[in-house]
């Protein structure tokens, strides 16, 4: 049988994190035309009618209670976590947006010390303060280049408790992991995001006109694809000498705010991700975890 070039998981999970910057823009576009309720309500349900079908195929049974339990706090936390992330990136730069979210593994390690019992390390305290530094640095830059005139300043703060959300998220994938394959994980943690959006879809829900149409959909596929390449990529290579590539993102994303947005890097956000990068440099494990790929 022929391998597997070695740079190929590389050129993937780079080729991966690409595709869902690519998806950050789009449902951004999508977001300010129609809200980001709506973009996201229907992006899920998208996803729902690509991945379901899926999962149908290959399940060997319904997921036991604890499983359940473990999908339905995951489908809450997600879905505030993605609509408080577009609501947010609608409002202000996306590579700012995307910078600012790099403080989730840094939040992620005292949520697993609160919620699984792990033990924080001495280096990640201090790994933390720099984090806190960076992020100090592209609020007060954007404070004191344009202000927080209209809604820039909730923009900021609603993808701050995005990040938030996304290291719950984390911990919460670290469990899931270990009770259903990926297949399935992603199948309920879609299902669960869906049914919490449509409680409130008779207050939110804005019907796009059909020029939006395919941007939402677009975002869908970009967003499966972009999984897919991981899982693939993670399942063939360790996962401390791919994860360093998910910063790559930041790259992405000012280009393709610079292509869709006409937006503009700022010294103190480049300086402020770089102290974020490190910071979660200095954090990370220098032994890969042991868990399935998702």
């Amino acid at each position: 049988m022929k391998r597997d070039h070695p740079l190929l998981p590389f050129a993937l999970a780079l080729l991966a994190v690409g595709l869902f910057s690519l998806m950050d823009a789009l449902m951004k576009g999508a977001s300010i035309a129609v809200g980001a309720y709506s973009a996201l309500l229907l992006r899920n349900g998208i996803a729902i009618l690509l991945i379901g079908p899926a999962w149908l195929l290959t399940r060997k049974g319904w997921p036991p209670r604890a499983a359940m339990k473990i999908h339905a706090t995951r489908g809450v936390v997600a879905a505030a976590m993605a609509f408080t992330f577009f609501w947010g990136i609608a409002r202000v730069p996306l590579a700012e947006g995307i910078a600012l979210s790099f403080v989730a593994p840094l939040i992620a390690l005292y949520l697993a010390a609160l919620l699984l019992g792990e033990s924080i390390q001495p280096k990640a305290v201090g790994a933390s303060l720099l984090g806190i530094a960076g992020v100090a640095i592209i609020v007060f830059g954007r404070a004191r280049t344009v202000g927080w005139e209209g809604e820039t300043g909730w923009g900021t703060a609603s993808i701050f408790l995005s990040s938030a959300l996304y290291a719950w998220n984390l911990v919460l994938q670290r469990q899931q992991a270990q009770l259903g394959p990926p297949i399935e994980v992603a199948t309920f943690q879609t299902a669960g995001m869906g049914t919490v959006l449509l409680l409130f879809a008779p207050l939110m829900f804005e019907l796009p006109g059909r020029e939006i149409w395919p941007t939402i959909g677009a975002s869908a596929v970009l967003a499966l694809a972009a999984a897919l390449l991981l899982a693939w990529a993670y399942a063939r290579a360790e996962a401390q000498a791919l994860v360093p590539l998910e910063y790559s993102g930041f790259l992405w994303a000012s280009l393709f705010g610079w292509m869709f947005f006409a937006e503009v890097l700022t010294v103190p956000v480049i300086v402020g991700v770089v102290l974020i990068v490190v910071a979660c440099w200095i954090a990370a494990p220098r032994k890969p975890p042991e868990q399935t790929a998702a």
